[in-house]
C-alpha cells in the first residue's frame, strides 16, 4: 500500500477541499491525516493518504492546477507506524504586539529543552499577534520550561502561557 503526502496551495475559492477529496476518493485513496487553513486569502492543505501511486494522484490532480491558480504536489512517504508520544502534551499560547522573531525565539526555547512542536498556528489581527502551539515536552520539564518561556516572552514584550493539553477524544 502506498502512503503519500499531498499539498495543495493557492488562492482560496469555494470547493477546493471537496474537489481534492472527491478526486482522491475516486482513486481509492484513504485520507488518514490532513490539515487545511486559509492564510490571508490563500488556501493551504496538507494531507496523508494511502492507496494509489504517486503518479496516479499527480495525474488526477493535474486538472485542478491547470489554470495556474493552485499548485498540487505529491510525494511518496515511508509510513511511520504507530508510535507512543515521546513526551507530555502541552499547549503554548503567545500573544502581544507583532514584531519580528516571536515564533523563532519561542520555538527555540522549546527545541533547546527537547520539546517537539506538533501543531502551530499564528494569526495577526491588526497589531495583535497570537501563536498557539501544541507541543510534546520531555516528562518533568514543564515547570522549568515555563520559566524560560516567560523570560523569553518578557524580552520580546509578549505574554506566554503553557498548560497541559486536554487529551484527544478520538
Amino acid at each position: 500500500m502506498n502512503e503519500l503526502a499531498i499539498t495543495v496551495i493557492g488562492r482560496d475559492r469555494p470547493g477546493i477541499v471537496a474537489d481534492v477529496a472527491e478526486l482522491l476518493a475516486r482513486l481509492g485513496a484513504n485520507l488518514t491525516d490532513s490539515t487545511m487553513t486559509r492564510l490571508r486569502g490563500h488556501f493551504a492543505m496538507t494531507l496523508i493518504c494511502v492507496g494509489p501511486t504517486a503518479a496516479d494522484v499527480e495525474a488526477a490532480l493535474a486538472p485542478l492546477s491547470a489554470d495556474g491558480q493552485l499548485l498540487a504536489t505529491v510525494r511518496a512517504v515511508t509510513p511511520d507506524g504507530e508510535t507512543a508520544p515521546a513526551g507530555e502534551p502541552y499547549v503554548m499560547a503567545v500573544h502581544g504586539a507583532d514584531r519580528m522573531g516571536i515564533v523563532a525565539a519561542m520555538t527555540r526555547v522549546l527545541a533547546d529543552a527537547g520539546g517537539n512542536v506538533t501543531d502551530l498556528s499564528t494569526r495577526l489581527t491588526g497589531s495583535l499577534y497570537v501563536v498557539v502551539a501544541e507541543v510534546e515536552l520531555p516528562r518533568g520539564t514543564a515547570d522549568e520550561l515555563a520559566g524560560r518561556l516567560t523570560a523569553t516572552a518578557a524580552e520580546l514584550g509578549v505574554g506566554v502561557s503553557l498548560r497541559p493539553a486536554d487529551p484527544d477524544l478520538l
